[in-house]
């Protein structure tokens, strides 16, 4: 079973007046990292597919600083809905797991406002790349 991981730099614009990396920076972390998994696993650009992110929870562990260059974002799939793609994700330092977060992406018609079945090249990629 494979995991994808992606190295996130820590920009001085991320860090808050208390010295750490704001939490909501952390979504963007993971956006990022979904992004990198889209591109470099699906051969897809995350923002012309037509998905929307259905829910995200994250759970803070520790903070990250400035003195943190990089985060690593460790991306899987557990499984594979009809129409969603669930993903975990830990986000670590050098000093190890900093936040553990969860998402659904679901595959979507915009036009008619509805889930729509997730491409068989998708589920066939995920299933191979996973080992699900």
């Amino acid at each position: 079973m494979s995991t994808f991981t992606t190295e996130i730099a820590v920009r001085f614009r991320d860090v808050d007046s208390m010295g750490h990396v704001n939490n909501a920076v952390y979504a963007t972390y993971l956006e990022q990292a979904r992004a990198a998994y889209f591109r470099e696993v699906l051969d897809r650009d995350l923002s012309a597919v037509e998905t929307v992110l259905a829910s995200l929870s994250i759970d803070y562990r520790s903070p990250i600083g400035l003195d943190d260059e990089a985060v690593t974002v460790t991306v899987d799939v557990p499984e594979i809905g009809t129409t969603s793609v669930p993903m975990t994700y830990t986000i670590a330092t050098d000093e190890g797991v900093v936040a553990e977060a969860e998402s659904v992406q679901v595959s979507y018609d915009a036009e008619a406002g509805e889930p729509v079945t997730l491409p068989a090249d998708w589920r066939s990629t995920i299933r191979e790349y996973h080992g699900l």
